[in-house]
């Protein structure tokens, strides 16, 4: 049975998105796991490869996330009956000594797996077969570069969530002091969408990002800042200062568990040469400040929207790259037989 949310998805359902850090799924047990409103268990299989099935027995709907891995399969904690890796049940020990021969229709749904930068990534596509890759979480392992995952739950929706990851106007607020400060500053910028994503450029080289500026620009280098929105659900915040020797890149991919809950993984990369060794153990500590940080504003915000809905907002032209991101998710979610919103390029001007 298709949950109610993947079935009213339309076409976000046909992308790959993040179950789980790849670290988390190993030989010992499985793991659940809810993904547009379906719980998932996911196992290693032989060969350690990750198996992604409903998260039921087909007996009596116990959780197989809760049950065991033996042999290449998984058993259900509740009377046994146990499951190979295609998802068919090849064992009910209440049948005899060796479990009977299982008809073919006792078999439950699996998902298409990857994994890949260190997630383990699950196709949602109903009926369709993975088209594309999953999204590639940029310098997970690249050369000269540090990098580390943040996994982080959400009370809100996932347009909300990447609306927030991209909003500057928001950091002087919510993260004072320790991202950016008020400055009343205007910011020219360029916001740029596509048929499959959004791009803001900040035309605001000598913009400060609070106090891990003296690790990340201690020279004072002219900073290129630009935030990138990929459908259906990943962001990526760039900070590239100078010649590109130096810079710092924060990508986040959203899963929904609800229509008000999210489970977002967080690639923190950077590239700052010999602070590398500094870098790797103060921004841990920092990040998850920052990002903490947002996930109380928005259990604020996701209070309200329970309540209001969200067809109450008033924009302003800060908000554009926000209403580009709601059109290209909204036309998605139909599953419209039509042309997605037209791409184009708009320049405005907001204060921070």
């Amino acid at each position: 049975m298709v949950s109610k949310m993947r079935q009213a998805s339309g076409r976000l359902t046909e992308y790959w998105y993040a179950a789980a850090l790849s670290q988390e799924v190993d030989t010992k047990g499985p793991v659940g796991r809810v993904v547009l409103g379906e719980m998932i268990v996911l196992w290693r299989a032989a060969g350690r490869q990750v198996v992604a099935m409903r998260d039921r027995c087909l007996h009596r709907n116990a959780l197989l996330s809760e049950g065991d891995v033996f042999d290449g399969c998984i058993g259900c904690p509740y009377h046994g009956w146990t499951y190979d890796s295609g998802g068919r049940c090849i064992n009910i020990p209440s049948e005899g000594a060796n479990g009977a021969a299982p008809a073919e229709e006792r078999r439950l749904e699996t998902y298409p797996t990857l994994e890949r930068d260190g997630l383990v990534w699950v196709w949602m596509g109903i009926g369709t077969e993975p088209d594309k890759a999953p999204f590639a979480m940029p310098h997970h392992a690249s050369p000269g570069w540090g990098a580390y995952y943040m996994k982080t739950r959400f009370q809100n929706g996932v347009t909300n969530l990447v609306e927030n990851f991209m909003d500057v106007p928001h950091t002087v607020f919510v993260h004072k002091g320790w991202f950016r400060s008020r400055s009343r500053k205007r910011v020219p910028t360029t916001v740029e969408r596509t048929d499959h994503s959004v791009l803001v450029t900040y035309d605001q080289p000598r913009d400060s990002i609070g106090f891990t500026e003296k690790l990340l620009n201690p020279k004072g280098l002219p900073m290129l800042h630009t935030d990138k929105f990929y459908m259906p659900n990943t962001t990526r915040v760039d900070y590239v200062f100078g010649d590109e020797a130096r810079a710092f890149v924060i990508t986040s991919t959203c899963t929904p568990i609800s229509e008000h809950e999210t489970e977002v993984y967080t690639l923190i990369s950077y590239k700052l040469g010999l602070a590398n060794l500094v870098a790797r153990f103060f921004l841990p500590p920092y990040t998850r400040k920052v990002i903490q940080q947002d996930v109380e504003i928005m259990e604020v915000q996701g209070r309200g929207l329970r309540h209001y809905g969200d067809t109450e907002f008033t924009s302003t032209p800060a908000d554009t790259l926000h209403v580009h991101i709601e059109a290209l998710r909204q036309w998605a979610e139909s599953g419209a037989d039509t042309a997605p919103p037209e791409p184009m390029v708009e320049r405005m001007d907001f204060w921070i």
